[in-house]
């Protein structure tokens, strides 16, 4: 979900964005497009939903039931949801195989309508992680995240800083990695998949606690700050020197984009509030909500940050407004539609064959895969005592939530795999830890918040009080 900065456009990147939709396919196959795309959301919906309800009667959070059933159905098991870029071919995808036996399709046909029909996904993924950071960012509390606004930006600091050394010198020092590969990997562990941590803490109900509040702030800001050593070390592989001009350039927009942000929020409430007066026709909240929301993800964007980042910052800024009850309500039916794609293709696209050892290619991955996934997780863990000045806070649920790198941990493997910098055993280790590290931060979490003695202080009743509620 990185924008990479200075670096190359997004179109030479295609290990981490597709080509324009649609741009490799003729016109012609564009029926065939859209028949893989439905029969993929078919998949992807019903793995989904399976996969949630598993997982909430096995008592953990619905999205690792996600994330498992995306494994599933990816390249990793069934292979019903593939990408290109996994390496894997047209023939390789059942729901490809399927349109090519109804169809009659020639090979090169089948390989254009499996390149769209894997962009088409992909974007509609991106929409669902865009569209969920909003939702967060409409349950979160802008006066409590101004609160524990300190206490996140220690958080954040210690969490890229001690994974990033440790992981760095540890490779240099125990593995005899030369410098430039140990910097990436140590980069790699800086990253928080904000999307995942904060999905479940929705649903925990500690979205709203000091904690959790703790964590998004955080998980935030060491967003931003991953972006900027994305920068340093792609600057590093590509000349072997830093640009500290784009460095610069980096922390500067970040911070005046999410303090101008929240700043102006107080100027558009007003200005939204009145034009939702003024609408009469369906639609009256939601549609200028996610014109806002999306403008402000094309900002982040543009200024060569993250998208999720200026749909967060909406969040935000409307979670201040007198609609914000009514159009959270509005937001979460388009969430559910959404967010889940994302985290299938998520799970998806994780190659769980790096973690056989049978494979000789695969042993000395394994071994540095164990000292990076230690490192990702006390790196982390250790944010928790970082907290000042909140007695009887949970501090081991803030490493906790702090653990997941997700997809941003791959942007580093798929940027360092591309410019020659990883070899072979670097890059499965990263990706074994990314995948690890992904899939233990929900259960952990759940764990970790069952050690606190205090009951949840988010004020967000779980689905079964609110249908008693209403009813």
């Amino acid at each position: 979900m990185f924008f990479i900065p200075a670096i190359a456009p997004l179109s030479q990147l295609p290990f981490l964005i597709p080509p324009p939709l649609l741009a490799t396919a003729e016109a012609e196959n564009a029926p065939l497009v859209l028949s893989g795309v439905l029969l993929s959301l078919v998949v992807i919906y019903l793995a989904s939903k399976l996969g949630a309800e598993v997982s909430k009667r096995l008592d953990f959070p619905p999205v690792l039931g996600e994330l498992v059933a995306g494994v599933i159905v990816g390249v990793s098991a069934l292979h019903l949801v593939i990408f290109p870029e996994s390496g894997l071919q047209a023939s390789d995808s059942v729901v490809m195989s399927t349109l090519q036996w109804l169809n009659g399709l020639k090979p090169d046909v089948l390989t254009s309508v499996f390149q769209s029909q894997s962009e088409v996904i992909s974007v509609l993924a991106e929409l669902g992680v865009i569209i969920l950071l909003f939702e967060i960012g409409l349950e979160s509390d802008l006066r409590q995240l101004q609160e524990v606004g300190s206490q996140a930006v220690f958080v954040a600091c210690v969490g890229v800083a001690v994974p990033f050394a440790a992981g760095t010198v540890g490779l240099m020092m125990l593995f005899n990695v030369s410098a430039i590969p140990a910097i990436f990997a140590g980069a790699a562990l800086t990253a928080t998949s904000i999307g995942i941590t904060s999905k479940v803490l929705s649903e925990l109900g500690r979205l709203k606690s000091k904690e959790g509040q703790i964590i998004v702030g955080a998980a935030v800001i060491d967003d931003v700050l991953g972006i900027i050593v994305l920068a340093v070390v792609a600057s590093l592989a590509k000349t072997g020197e830093i640009d500290v001009k784009n460095v610069i350039y980096l922390i500067v927009s970040a911070t005046a984009f999410l303090i101008g942000s929240v700043l102006l929020g107080g100027i558009f409430n007003k200005t939204f509030v009145a034009l939702v007066d003024k609408l009469k026709t369906r639609g009256n909240i939601v549609i200028p909500a996610f014109i806002f929301a999306f403008f402000m993800a094309f900002l982040g964007n543009a200024i060569h940050l993250e998208a999720i980042l200026g749909a967060f910052a909406a969040g935000l800024v409307l979670d201040e407004t007198d609609a914000r009850s009514e159009l959270d309500e509005l937001v979460k039916p388009i969430a559910d539609l959404l967010v889940p794609i994302f985290f299938v293709t998520v799970g998806a696209r994780a190659d769980l064959s790096v973690l056989n050892p049978a494979a000789p290619e695969n042993r000395s991955g394994l071994v540095i895969a164990v000292f990076l996934i230690a490192v990702a997780i006390v790196g982390k863990v250790v944010t928790g005592w970082a907290v000042f000045g909140q007695p009887g806070i949970n501090r081991l649920a803030i490493g906790v939530g702090m653990i997941p790198r997700g997809e941003v941990g791959l942007v580093f493997a798929g940027i360092g795999s591309a410019s020659g910098v990883l070899d072979k055993p670097l890059e499965a280790a990263i990706i074994i830890m990314v995948i690890l590290t992904t899939f233990l931060a929900p259960p952990f979490l759940r764990v970790a918040f069952g050690q606190s003695e205090e009951p949840p202080t988010s004020g967000e009743p779980s689905l079964e009080a609110a249908v008693v509620n209403k009813a």
